[in-house]
């Protein structure tokens, strides 16, 4: 079984970012911005206030402290430089669930972050001393030390998929400053792959193994509403019903 995840929350001040009230009808979990490269205490309240009301879990999205990139700039930092700035996001947004009584479900590094957990010992590692702090599952890609790391102190490792990323032959996404467009029943057809044959295509057409125990799609794809109608249809009989 799988679940339908979406990065959203990451507006910030006056400047709004993806649809995220059509969005989330359409999602069971929530990757909520924690301030570091998006969102702010406003955006973060109305987001946990809106995932509420659909009845859709929440997790933290934290990020480097990139927010002029967005997050998806590299940046040397400590292991403990790290795990602190993501107890530091993760906490204020556990702090607006509690307001609400809520509970948060997972940790999903963004960005950049994300891809450096990916392939550094030390930046895994330092994602897992915060997720243990809250005791807390963690989402990464199979196939890289997301999985080896995560599972190895003791964490549970949610393996996800990307219906609006490109796949490179080393098995890794392809990561941009900015998400293009995407035809959304290609989206499902990659999507419907990844879960019912655990496999998927990559930008040179070679097949590799993929798991998809989360399908993501980004708030910031431009037309991220019409991929996630797409994709939840697709993957219909896959899904998760709690």
């Amino acid at each position: 079984m799988t679940i339908i995840n979406c990065d959203m929350g990451e507006s910030f001040g006056l400047y709004k970012m993806g649809d995220d009230k059509a969005l989330m009808p359409l999602i069971s979990v929530a990757n909520v911005a924690c301030g570091f490269h998006a969102s702010d205490p406003n955006h973060m309240r109305e987001t946990v206030l809106l995932a509420k009301a659909h009845g859709v879990k929440v997790g933290a999205h934290p990020s480097l402290p990139d927010l002029q990139g967005f997050g998806r700039r590299e940046m040397k930092m400590s292991r403990e430089e790290i795990a602190n700035a993501l107890i530091y996001q993760i906490g204020a947004l556990a702090g607006f669930l509690r307001a609400e009584g809520m509970e948060m479900s997972h940790i999903k590094p963004h960005g950049a972050l994300y891809g450096m957990a990916a392939r550094n010992e030390h930046v895994a590692n330092a994602v897992a001393d915060a997720a243990e702090i809250f005791d807390l599952p963690v989402m990464g890609m199979t196939n890289t030390l997301h999985e080896v790391i995560y599972p190895s102190r003791g964490l549970k490792f949610i393996a996800e998929f990307y219906a609006d990323l490109d796949y490179g032959d080393d098995g890794f996404i392809i990561i941009t400053r900015t998400h293009e467009a995407m035809d959304p029943a290609e989206a499902a057809d990659r999507c419907l792959q990844a879960v019912r044959d655990g496999t998927t295509n990559t930008t040179t057409g070679r097949e590799i193994k993929v798991k998809a125990d989360a399908i993501c799609v980004h708030s910031d794809t431009p037309n991220a509403v019409e991929i996630a109608k797409a994709v939840k249809t697709a993957v219909t009989p896959w899904l998760d019903a709690a």
